[in-house]
Formats: C-alpha cells, structure tokens, sequence
C-alpha cells in the first residue's frame, strides 16, 4: 500500500469538524502528504440576504455568500499548522457537503478523505443520512472516519 499523497478534510466550523482537521493534519504531517481543507457552503437567498443587510448592518458580509465557509477554512488552517501540516491547501465550494467533498476528492485525485462521525448516530442521520456516512459511499478513495463525539 502506498502512502497517502493528498489528504482532504472536510470542516464546517465546528467543533467536532476541527477534530478531524487536528487528524488528517497530524497524519498529514506524519507522511508528509499535501493537506487538503474543504468547507461547503450553501448560498443565501435573496431575500433571505436583504433581511440580513438590514438587520447586520455592516456585518452583513459575514453571513453572505462564502464568507462563513472561509472563516471555517480560516481556523481549520491554524489548527493544521499547529498540529505539524506543512503543505496546506484549501478550497470553499458551493453545495451539498457530499457533493462537494466527493467531487473535490476525484477532481484533485484525494487518496484519503478524513470526515467527524457526527450524524452517524443521531436520529436525523439515520433518518435523512449524514455526511460522514453517505460519504463513504460516495468518496472515490479511502474515508477515515474520526470519532469525535461521544456518539449521542
């Protein structure tokens, strides 16, 4: 088995996101493969937006378009850095988070996609399926899935 050469990871932001980005960088790092952070992001409606302009003021930028998803982007690099990657890339894309994480894992040729087990267990998951799980049918190369909830 050869090494992995492209780790890609997905994070929203969260909490149980930045532990699998403190993973694949650790693993990144450790077989000095290119690091690979991805953050999806669905647009805001019109109208949707305009209230938010008004309510936000100035900071309206913050909740508009790839904003949020490059803030994530943003810490997940930090995280990175402090856990060892040396070679970071990072992409915010537009879509479902599958979608997205599928697609840039083909198209930039990924040989591991490291996900949080967040929704594997929850009753939403099981309902209308989670990343973590539709993922691993759906990646074009292996998936490490982390464990960082306590599964409730």
């Amino acid at each position: 088995m050869s090494a992995y050469r492209i780790i890609l990871v997905g994070t929203d932001g969260s909490d149980s996101s930045f532990r699998a980005v403190d993973r694949a960088a650790q693993l990144a790092a450790a077989t000095g493969a290119t690091l690979l952070l991805a953050s999806a992001y669905s647009p805001m409606p019109a109208r949707e937006r305009a209230s938010a302009a008004d309510r936000l003021g100035d900071l309206a930028y913050k909740v508009q378009g790839s904003t949020p998803a490059d803030d994530a982007l943003r810490a997940a690099r930090e995280r990175a850095v402090a856990a060892g990657a040396t070679d970071i890339d990072q992409v915010a894309a537009e879509g479902d988070a599958v979608d997205v994480i599928a697609g840039l894992a083909k198209e930039r040729g990924a040989d591991l996609v490291v996900i949080g087990n967040r929704g594997l267990n929850s009753l939403a998951g099981r309902l209308l399926g989670s990343v973590p799980a539709n993922l691993s049918h759906r990646s074009p190369c292996d998936v490490l899935i982390v464990h960082t909830t306590d599964g409730k």
